[in-house]
Order: C-alpha cells, then structure tokens, then sequence
C-alpha cells in the first residue's frame, strides 16, 4: 500500500490501481447520526469526475444506509447547505481538492435518521466489485498507545459498530481480542485453504460425546461457517480460545504464529482420533526427510528418518554478516552437507576407526501444503539480547522443489544404506542441525542393511509434479520485543490476494506481496540497515499444484447437511443480534435517582434504559421496579422529574405530560445527557408540588436553640426574584413557624455563612443559585439581639458543620501490664484512681454509660450561660467542659477509689483551666514507665515519603459506614447532617489552628514555652460514648465514638483523650487506619484533624509520643558485601541539639537488647541512608538540625566498622571501591577508600596500593544505579566508561561529591578469557539467578510470556500435571 502525506501531515492509504492517471479524491466521511457510529470512518477514494449523486450511492452501500434518507455536510463547514444528493456535478466542480483528504459528516435528514438498508447475502466473489470504491488497508494498523499488538477497540478509527457491516471484498475480518491477531492470521490462512476447510465440514459433532464449548473441532467449525456465511465485517473469536481453555488474561500474551500452528495441530489429532480425519494433518502438512552421515573413505552410511510439518529456514547463518537472498538459496543451505573432520571425525562402524564424514539432510518426501518458516528471531551474543532480522529475503510465487528431493550422489559400490527401527519425530526439524554433534549413538543403523534394490522403492516426482504455488504470506511487522501479525492470502476460486488484517480485509496486489520481502526499500548507503523495514513475511504456506488434488470451496448448497442446520442455527442467532442492535439503537440510556424511602434514607442510584417509543408513564413503572419499591410505596404516590445530581436541583416536573413518549421528552437518543432523572415518592396524603423551570431549590433544616438540634431538611421551591420576606413567608408555610421572628441564615459555599436580614433584598442579590441551603431559627429568645457571629446560633451552624464523627479504637492492655500504674493527682487534691482493687471492679462499658448519664446535664448552653458575665468568656475554654471521659483499662475492668460524683469532678477539673498544672506531675509519674517504641510499635512499613504524604492535612480519605442510619446524637446532631465543610469565625489577632501550624516541622509540643497547654487557647468541641464495634473473633475490642470539632489540633485531641486511655497523651500515640487497613501514625502535634472525616478511624497504642523538637527515626544495616545489604535493625528517637555520638550511645542498649549487636561508639558509624544508597558519614560532632537536617520518620544506615574510624573531617572523601578482574571474569568484594581530597590521582594512587596494579595498567569506572551498582560479568568490561579523561572526580561524567559513591577498577593488561557458546550460556545463567536474587537490573531478560498451551479437557485448572 503506498502512503501519500497529506497538508496536514497525516499518512493517507491510496489505491494502486492500473487505470488512467485521472486524479482521486479522498474522503473521509463521519457518521454523526447514532453515538455508536460518531467514531467511525468511512474511506473513499474516487475519481475527481465521479458525481455527486454517484458519491452518495457509494456512501449509502458503505454505510448500509438507503440513499437519499440522510445528508452529507462539509465537516469543518456544518453551517453550509448539504450537499445535493441527485446532482450530476463532479467532485471536482463542487469544491473537492484531489489530492488531499476532504471530511464530510453523514448527518439525518429533516431530523430523521437514515433508514438501514436490507441486508443481502454476501459473497466471497467480489470480482463485480468497483476497485475505486472499496476500503483498502495492506500493513499494520495504527494503535495508539499500545506497544506491539493491541486490540483495535482503542482504535479511534474502529469503534464495534465498524464490524456490523460486511467488507466489500466478501470476506469477514476476525475481531483482535487484545494481542491475538497470530490467531486471525493463522485461523484466515486455515479457513483460506480449501482441503483443510472441506474436510472440517465433514466432520460431524456429536452432542453426546462432548461439550461443545470445550470441542475445538466444533468452535472452529462455526468460526469457518460465519466466516463464509456472515454478514458481519468481523466476527469475535472468543468462543474459538475459551475451547482452547484460555481465559481473558490469554488475550493479551502475544505468541508466535509458528509455535501456534504445531500446538494446534497437536490438539486437533488429539481431537480427531478414531474418526475420518485422523490423519488429515499428516496428510496435508507432514513431509519427510533423511538425518545422514556417510564416510568419505569407506561409503558407509548410517541414516534415519524424520518427519516434519514446517521447514526453518535460516535468514542469516551464524556468524555471517550477509544473509541468504532468497527462499531457494536458504533451501540450499538447509541440505547443503557439512564435513565432519579434524576433532570432529566420525567413528565408522565398518572401518572401525574415527574417519573424516560427511553429515546432512536429504528430503524425501514434501507435503502436499509445505510450510517454510523464515527464522527472523535470533539472538545477539554480543549485545545479549532477542533481535529480529529485517533482512532482505525473496521468495517466488512458484517454487519449484525438484532440487532439493533426494538424489544419490557420489554413490559407489561400496555404499551401504542403513536405517534405524521406523521412528520417526514427529517435531518440525530445527536449522541448527548441522552444529549438532551428530555421535554414533544417536544414528546407529542397528545392524540392518539394506542391499541397492532399496533404491528403487524410491519412485522419484518429475520436476512438473512438484511445483508449489504460494497463498498464504503470514506477516510481522514490529521488533523481537513485540508486534503485530496479519496474512496476505491468494484466494484459489479468483486468484485474488487480500489483506486479512483483523477485522479489516482488503484486495492487494503484486507488489504488496513484494514489499513483504523485507530489507531496505532503497539505497541508503552505509546506513541502510538503520532504515530497513520491520514488516516481512514470517510463515510461507505453498499448495502442491496437482489438478487430481486441487480442491475448491465448498459452495453454501452443496454443505453437509449437519453443516447446513449449523449455517441456519447461526443465521438465527446473528438475526436476533441484529433485532437487539436495533432495539439498543432506540433505547435511551439515563441515570436515574430516588431518595429511597426506607433504605436508610439515602440517594440510590441506578441507570434506567428505557425505550424512546415509551411513555413516562411506562417509564416510571419501570423505574418504580428498578428502585425496588413495589410493597413500600404506590406507584400513584411516584413520579419522574428531570434532576441536576451535581447541583441536587429538581429542574421541573412533567405535568400534563405522562403519555409523551420518553424520546421526545428527553430530547432523543443520545449518548449521554446534561441532566438525570429523579424518581420522587411522597406519602398518600399529601400532594406532587409543581416544579416548574426557572425555580430555585431550597433546602430548609430547622434549628432549635433549646434542644440544640438541627432538623433534616425539607425542600422548598423558591423564585430568585423573590424578596427575603417573601421567603420568610414561604419558610413559615412549610414549617409553621413565625416568619416574624424567622432568622435565615444561608450557607452560600465553603466557609461562608450569611445572615439574611434585609427584608427586601431578593434572592438572586443574596447569592442563591439553582440548589441552596438554608437554617431557619424562629424563637423569642435573647439570642436575636447578639451580633451573629457572637450568637448562639452562629457557634451552633459553626460547630454543625465542623464536627466529624471519628471511631477510636483503645489499647489492648494485659491484665498485668497497668497494674503498678496510677493516674496522677491533681494540684487541686482530687482523689486518686488507683488500677488492681479487686473489692470495687466495674466493667469498662458500665463505667462509660455510668459517667456519660451523670455528665449530660454539661451541655454547651449551660456552659455558655455561666460565663457571660465574665469579659474574657470564650467558647475555646467553654466547649471543653463537654468531655464525657472516664478513665478506662482496655482489658475489661477498672477499678475506682472515688465515687462517680468525685470522677465527675476530676475529668471536669482535667479538662478546665486548672488542668495544666499538673502537666509536670503526669511526666514525673509515667516517667518510669516508658515503653520503648518498638514494644508497641511493629509497624516499620512506613517510609519517610509515605508519612510526609499520608499526614498531609490536605488529604480526605473517608471510610463510609453503610450499615450506620441516621443516629441523633447527644447534642441534637443528625449524624447524616454532619458535613465536611470548615467554617472559622474571623477574630481579630488571632490565628488559626491550620494557619499557625509550623511546616513540615516533625513534631511540636502539645505545651508552649511556658508551659501552658496549648488546647487552652483552641476552639474546640469533644464529646465521647462508648461504641459497640462487631468483632469476628468474639473478643470485642474497646471502642470510642468521638464527635469532634476537626478544627482542633492533634496535642488537644490526645489530651482530651487521657482519661479514656488511662496515661497522659505523652505516653500514648495516634495511628490514622485507612481503608486498606494500613495505619500511619499522625506525630505533628500542631496540624488540625481538618483531613479527617466522619467515620474515619483512629487507633491508639501505648508507647512514648515524641516531645517538640524529638524525631522517629529508623535505623538499618549497611552490609557493602552481603547479597541484601540494606538490614532493618530498630526504631529510635533522635532530638534536636545532640550530637552524632550522643545519639550512639542511647543506640548501643537497643542494639545489645534487640539486635544481639554489642558494639561501642567507636566501632560503628552512622550515616545517610537514601533509598538504599549509603551517602555523607556522619562524624560524632555533627549536631542534628544545624549540621544534619532530619525530618518525621527519618531513616539512616549504621555501618559496623572493622577498625577504627578513618573519617575524621568533611573535606574526606569515602568511596566503596571494587575490583573487576576480567580473567577470571570474578568481582572482588567491596573496599573502603577514603580520599583527603577530590584528586583522581589520588583514587589511582590508593587504589594502586591495595591492589598492586601497576599505575599505568589501572583503568576505573563510575557504577550505575543504586547500591550495590551490580552489574552482570558479561557486560562490566565493555558497558561502563572506563578511564575517564578528568582529573577530578567531582566533575562530569563522573560527579562525585558526597560519600558512598562505588568505583570499579581493573588491570588493563588482563584480557578476557575466550568462551565457548556453552561456556558463555552456563555463564549467563548462573550472573541472571545472581542479580536475580539482589534485586538488581539484568540486561538480558527473555520476555515473560506464559506458554502457549491448548487445554482439550476444557482449561488449565484441570491440568494438574503442567506447570
């Protein structure tokens, strides 16, 4: 196929056609009519003097259209008049450029869409077909995105609806699954071949017998009957590889088509044993030859024969650098014999000595479909890798196979044919036979000779009886890595060639065929295999010319007559897919929503399809049963209005207007639609309100300042120009509330709450907009006459909408673990709680119910009330007073010397004012009582990246309880009126929380510099119930359920948090659980839980939370010479201010303890750790924070050292050397170099000292990629830069700067050793399973692909036996 660039330097396919070079126009026609066809494409290449009527002919039959029921338009002109589809005028006299691609869009006509011609057989002979009309691809098709063979759905040319009609050639395509198109070019070439067809057809299926999902015989038997009787484009051929046993993932494990045919073969005389076709593929495809070796001094001879299905022919012989030029030059090779001498000699039975011989490969008999594979994939041994070899290989249309029978030379008298027990190896013979060494053992003539009359048993073809005639070119285009395959097939009823390109099939020609030959397509010089092709033929398939076997495609009337109820079963099953095409093509497709009356009360979703001739009515009973709601609501009490999800707006109602059908009501079929559905339900009293289009939607919660409680909302329509009183007067209808003392308060975005108090103000000025939210309080209380921002109902809205609801799981304690620990006393004198009293024991859960009863009288009104006449009043210190937080042991009992009014009194005193002065009392207490990280802590998963991004407060993960209902909790809250949005009330001088936050900080104190808690001077709100979780395993772990206003900053959580965990918030640490489970601890103390949302988790573990200033800090082992040398060994602390060496010694107890490490500080050193790469060492006087930055969840490496540190300055520099000794083809292990300065002289010097290289023979190089550097024996010597030319290291290429780097050396007067191809294979062997196991880059890797295996007992689960 030539391709032509167009003005917009696109490729465009032009026809290559023998006729007179009038000029042709190209055009590409879009089916705008139906959403499934608004991708497709539709190719034309005409004559500039067609006309246009003649064009819409040619588009109408392309298109499977009626001419004259649509319109063709300009398609970068739609507003101009169509075109006129009786006009005589030529394409080049209405405006069509020859030459160029002209784009025209198929649209309907008069707003009714184009009516589907009847579809007519289609036929295999298209030799009545117009050339200059049909679509013509020859190649591989464009895919984007995917490497290799991908499947043509992603094609933006080829939607599905592209295979409906069928191809003007008469030939059906078959769908590419994924990666399959080896299988459509195979199965195409099988279907192609009239024997093998034929003798298909005969072959009956037995239902009794088998399953005919799992019979390969019967599936591709079908295939072939569609593929002769479709009127389809493409057919789908899962049903040929779910036979196979394959599944999906199958789809995309690209094989070779090569291996396929032998692998299929074997299944289908599997199959066919003990029916007529059980020899059919020996038959058709097997050939025989003779594996010989003759003595050059005797005559002797010993053979065998073999047997073969497909002939390997070597493109280029090993070692050579020209390749063969021809399929009959390859031939030659392939039985050219090769002389057996020297070390090589062959032992003779009847000389009794080792002689020289002659070995090779005679054929004796060629198969009636001869099969030559060209072997394009080698393998490089220099570059160690799977190539392709694009080179330049012809092959004739006829091959006459005459010379390459077997004919006795250089017989003598003294010759003996001798030949092995029968056996033959039913393998396709392999092209490396000559290098084989072919021993006495393996073509022993075990004693039986035969005289020369065996000779004349072989009756020899004359030349005209074993001529071939090709028709089938299987093609890859691509790399070794990967491809795409498609077939080019001579048809034998016209002598046609077509592309069979999946589902895309075209006539092609001569010279299509000759440009599969492979190579450059012209001289380029020196650089010509640069440029060679990548698309050649692969598999060559020739057909014995002999007339008294020369089959013809069995005719549709002359099929079996089992064949012919198949041809008719699928006709019926293609005709309903037909009907159910039609039905998808006037079906409106639309997401529906109903406010499910009983299912929680949530907003269900689903998408309703609906024919366009159906009624609403109609409509909305199917939707009624798609909602579920027959027996829970009437049909009557439901009705259908147009919705806007995004907004939650109901748009308008459809009154008056249940018998439209639902096509015109929606605006025809479409694709998709700019609104939704929304099936609205109401009880049998009340009545549909009208919603009528240009009105707004209000919903309305009421709030009551008494009970502290807002309302669900209730739906209010509104008008924008509307006033606010006029609004009022509407609230107060719907809620039977006074209008006079209504306060509005509408919620208009994000962080914004506005009071509507000008009464003639409209809606549309106060910000309104299709969907609103608004909270209405009507009482005659004094709050009224607050300004709003300091009334109780704005801190009411504010907390509303800034409490979250967070599941805290407590720690599980053992019974003994708490037993010697006592909560602290308070600066005030209040009782202590003393842990292990057996006489007082209360459960945990009857404890909690106990104090939260005693506690609800503390409401936030109280509170409040209580402190209005004090000037420094704030709701920050008030909303404190809400905790409900006995102290707990997580086993299952606690005990308490006070009673529960004394209880009341100390978790009030703990979260008051007073509550800081005993912050040094905790600390003093529980200070003995620290508990190492790593006791409580097991989770090391977390890197420093993952925590830095999962404690980012700009996350939002929510875990969503589908189980929870509406809960009305404590403070009058729905739990589902609960929103994540974050309001703050402006105060003057005062930050907030998430403004004040220090960033990327590790973690602050929970107290400021002068001891002060800092929750004292946050706004916070904190109430906590015990939670009843479900466990699976019976032991229920204790559980909090915490609303919580998000603004309050982690310090403040914890410590309101104390009493129910039983030890002060330095003792404790909080973990973040997200929905895989993982957890995370949270450490900044100053961030705000503004990520979290309701119903996220939290889980608390004892262990010692870091102070301000304290980072966690993971340690591991760097062991340069171990196969993983990065080694976990503990968690720590590091603290701002101490030293390198300070922080080694708190690390040698955790080391002996943990590790079994005993060290002492000057033996072992740390350094940077990054990823697994060793950076600068640290030196013990470096402090942290001013000369070693650290960060939250920071990780080094602790290196044991083996004398005493050589590091004493920064100016060092510490490299990790090692030495390549290429005769021995061995790495040495690693050593330490430390350099005083940057010198590559120096490197040389030090590296001539430990080594004893003589300075002129060192050579260096830089490793590659993170430590180890690893690299395979194979490739060091040549791959690296060896002997940069710098005289510093710090400069390119080399740019060593910091510590760690890793040179490699090596004596360049060692030479490497020669290897034999065996030598060489074990060796790469042995360096792959090496780097292998390090986790390293191996620069040869062969492809992974799961084998390709044909199941015949259905699939893989049921073969135990393979692998």
């Amino acid at each position: 196929m030539e391709i032509v660039s167009s003005e917009e330097n696109q490729l465009v396919p032009r026809e290559i056609e023998n006729v007179a070079e009038e000029p042709r126009v190209l055009c590409i026609v879009q089916d705008t009519t139906n959403a499934k066809t608004v991708n497709e494409r539709l190719t034309l290449n005409l004559p500039a003097s067609t006309s246009l009527c003649k064009l819409h002919e040619d588009i109408a039959h392309k298109a499977g259209y009626i001419t004259g029921t649509f319109d063709l338009t300009w398609g970068n002109a739609a507003d101009m008049a169509p075109l006129d589809h009786s006009s005589e005028m030529s394409l080049s006299e209405s405006g069509f450029e020859p030459g160029k691609r002209n784009f025209l869009q198929l649209t309907d006509k008069d707003g009714e869409q184009p009516q589907i011609a009847s579809d007519e057989s289609g036929t295999a002979d298209s030799s009545g077909l117009d050339d200059s009309s049909q679509e013509r691809f020859i190649g591989p098709l464009p895919r984007d995105g995917m490497a290799g063979c991908s499947s043509d759905y992603s094609s933006p040319s080829y939607s599905y609806s592209s295979i409906l009609n069928k191809s003007e050639t008469g030939y059906v395509g078959l769908v590419n699954q994924a990666m399959t198109c080896y299988l459509n070019s195979l199965l195409q070439t099988l279907f192609m071949t009239p024997e093998f067809r034929n003798a298909l057809y005969n072959w009956e299926f037995e239902d009794s017998e088998e399953d005919p999902v799992t019979s390969i015989p019967y599936q591709l038997q079908r295939l072939f009957v569609l593929l002769q009787t479709s009127k389809k484009r493409a057919i789908e051929t899962t049903d040929v590889t779910r036979s196979f046993g394959w599944d999906s993932s199958e789809a995309w494990q690209q094989h070779d088509i090569q291996e396929l045919c032998r692998v299929m073969f074997d299944a289908l005389e599997q199959k066919w044993k003990q029916t007529e076709q059980a020899d059919l593929i020996n038959q058709l495809y097997q050939g025989k030859l003779k594996d010989y070796v003759r003595c050059l001094e005797c005559g002797y001879e010993s053979w065998r024969i073999d047997t073969y299905l497909d002939i390997p022919l070597v493109i280029r012989p090993f070692g050579a650098s020209q390749a063969f030029g021809s399929v009959e030059e390859a031939l030659q090779a392939f039985v050219q014999p090769e002389t057996l001498d020297g070390p090589n000699q062959y032992f003779c039975e009847r000389c009794k000595k080792k002689c020289d011989a002659r070995k090779g490969l005679r054929f004796l008999h060629f198969p009636y479909l001869l099969t030559l594979q060209l072997k394009r994939f080698d393998f490089d041994y220099t570059t160690m890798h799977r190539i392709k070899l694009n080179d330049h290989m012809t092959f004739p249309e006829e091959l006459d196979m005459s010379p390459f029978i077997d004919v006795e030379d250089e017989k003598s008298p003294q010759t003996e044919s001798c030949t092995d027990s029968g056996a033959e190896n039913e393998g396709s013979c392999h092209s490396d036979q000559m290098s084989n060494d072919f021993s006495t053992d393996d073509c022993v003539d075990e004693g039986i000779c035969l005289d020369n009359t065996g000779s004349t048993e072989r009756v020899l073809k004359p030349k005209s009886l074993l001529t071939f005639e090709l028709f089938s070119v299987m093609v890859h285009s691509g790399s070794a890595a990967g491809g795409h395959y498609y077939a080019c097939i001579k048809s034998f009823s016209d002598g046609q060639w077509y592309s069979f390109n999946d589902q895309h099939v075209s006539k092609i020609t001569q010279d299509d065929i000759r440009k599969t030959y492979g190579g450059s397509s012209g001289s380029r010089g020196y650089y010509s295999s640069a440029f060679a092709s990548s698309t050649n033929a692969y598999m060559l398939i020739y057909r014995l010319k002999d007339p008294s076997r020369n089959a013809k495609y069995l005719d549709v009337e002359d099929f079996p007559e089992h064949i012919q109820r198949l041809v008719q079963k699928e006709k019926e099953c293609e005709e309903q897919e037909k009907r159910q095409r039609e039905i998808e093509r006037n079906t409106c497709k639309i997401k529906l929503f109903c406010m499910h009356p009983v299912k929680m009360m949530m907003m269900m979703e689903n998408k309703l399809e609906v024919h366009k001739d159906k009624t609403l009515r109609e409509a909305t009973e199917m939707a009624y049963k798609l909602m579920e709601l027959e027996g829970v609501v009437p049909l009557d009490c439901c009705r259908l209005v147009k919705y806007d999800e995004f907004h939650e707006y109901l748009e308008c109602s459809y009154e008056g207007e249940e018998d439209m059908p639902m096509g015109l009501l929606l605006g025809g079929v479409k694709s998709s639609y700019m609104f939704d559905l929304l099936l609205e339900t109401r009880r049998p009293e009340q009545v549909f309100q009208p919603y009528k289009p240009g009105e707004v939607m209000v919903k309305v919660h009421v709030v009551d300042l008494k009970t502290e409680t807002i309302a669900p909302p209730i739906s209010v329509r509104a008008y924008l120009n509307q006033t606010v009183i006029e609004f009022k007067q509407l609230i107060a209808q719907a809620t039977e509330l006074s209008a006079e003392t209504m306060r509005v308060v509408l919620e208009r975005c994000y962080n914004d709450l506005r009071l509507l108090y000008v009464p003639n103000k409209t809606l549309k000025a106060e910000g309104f907009f299709r969907s609103n939210k608004v909270f209405v309080e009507s009482s005659d209380s004094s709050d009224h006459q607050v300004t709003f921002t300091d009334s109780l109902l704005w801190k009411l809205l504010d907390r509303h909408g800034n409490t979250i609801r967070l599941l805290v799981l407590l720690p599980e304690q053992s019974p003994g673990t708490l037993t010697n620990r006592t909560v602290c006393k308070k600066a005030s004198g209040d009782s202590n709680l003393s842990f292990g009293s057996k006489g007082n024991r209360k459960s945990v859960d009857a404890m909690l119910e106990e104090s939260t009863e005693k506690l609800k009288n503390l409401s936030l009104q109280q509170q409040q009330g209580s402190g209005t006449s004090d000037s420094q009043k704030s709701s920050d210190a008030s909303d404190f007073d809400h905790i409900e937080s006995p102290i707990q042991e997580s086993d299952s009992k606690i005990c308490a010397a006070a009673d529960n009014r004394e209880l009341e009194n100390r978790i009030r005193s703990a979260v008051a004012g007073n509550g800081s002065a005993s912050t040094s009392d905790l600390e003093n207490q529980f200070a003995c009582e620290e508990r190492s990280d790593s006791e409580v802590n097991n989770d090391r998963s977390t890197s420093s990246v993952d925590s830095d991004i999962l404690s980012s407060s700009h996350s939002s993960d929510t875990l969503c309880n589908a189980d929870s209902g509406p809960i009305q909790l404590a403070n009058g809250l729905d739990s589902h009126s609960i929103t994540s949005s974050r309001r703050s009330k402006a105060h003057e001088g005062k930050k907030e929380t998430w403004d004040t936050a220090e960033e990327d900080s590790g973690t602050d104190s929970e107290y400021d510099e002068n001891g002060k808690s800092k929750a004292e001077a946050q706004y916070v709100y904190f109430r906590a119930e015990p939670y009843a979780q479900d466990s699976t395993t019976g032991e229920a772990q204790k559980c909090l359920l915490v609303h919580v206003d998000k603004r309050i900053t982690l310090a403040a959580f914890k410590q309101n948090l104390e009493p129910f965990v039983g030890v002060t918030s330095t003792q404790f640490k909080v973990f973040r659980v997200y929905a895989n489970n993982q957890e995370f601890e949270s450490v900044r103390l100053n961030e705000t839980l503004s990520s979290f949302s309701d119903d996220n988790k939290i889980t608390i573990r004892l262990g010692r939370a870091l102070k301000k200033g304290e980072y966690r800090v993971k340690v591991y082992q760097l062991l340069v010479n171990e196969p993983e040398p990065c080694k976990f060994l503990v968690d720590t602390v590091f603290a701002k201010g101490m030293t390198v060496r300070q922080s080694k010694e708190e690390l040698l107890p955790q080391l002996k303890e943990q590790c079994k490490l005993d060290l002492s500080t000057d033996r072992f050193r740390l350094r940077k750790k990054t990823w697994k790469n060793p950076g600068t060492v640290f030196l013990d006087y470096h402090v942290y924070e001013e000369d070693i930055n650290i960060s939250s969840n920071w990780e080094v490496f602790l290196e044991v050292l083996n004398e005493p540190e050589k590091m004493k300055f920064m100016s060092q520099l510490a490299v990790l050397t090692r030495r390549w000794s290429p005769s021995q083809m061995k790495l040495e292990p690693f050593q330490e170099v430390v350099l005083e300065s940057s010198s590559v002289e120096e490197l040389k010097d030090k590296l001539c000292e430990i080594s004893d290289i003589p300075l002129e023979n060192l050579e260096f190089a830089k490793g590659r990629g993170t430590f180890p550097c690893d690299i395979s024996v194979l490739e060091i010597h040549q791959d690296l830069d060896w002997n940069p030319k710098v005289s510093t290291l710090n400069v390119w290429p080399l740019y060593i700067c910091d510590d760690g780097a890793v040179i490699f050396y090596r004596d360049s007067s060692e030479e490497l050793p020669d290897l034999s191809e065996d030598e060489r294979n074990e060796l790469m062997k042995k360096e792959s399973s090496r780097l292998l196991k390090t986790g390293h880059r191996i620069s040869y890797s062969p492809r992974k692909e799961k084998a390709l295996k044909i199941y015949l007992d259905g699939g893989p689960a049921k073969d135990l036996g393979q692998d």
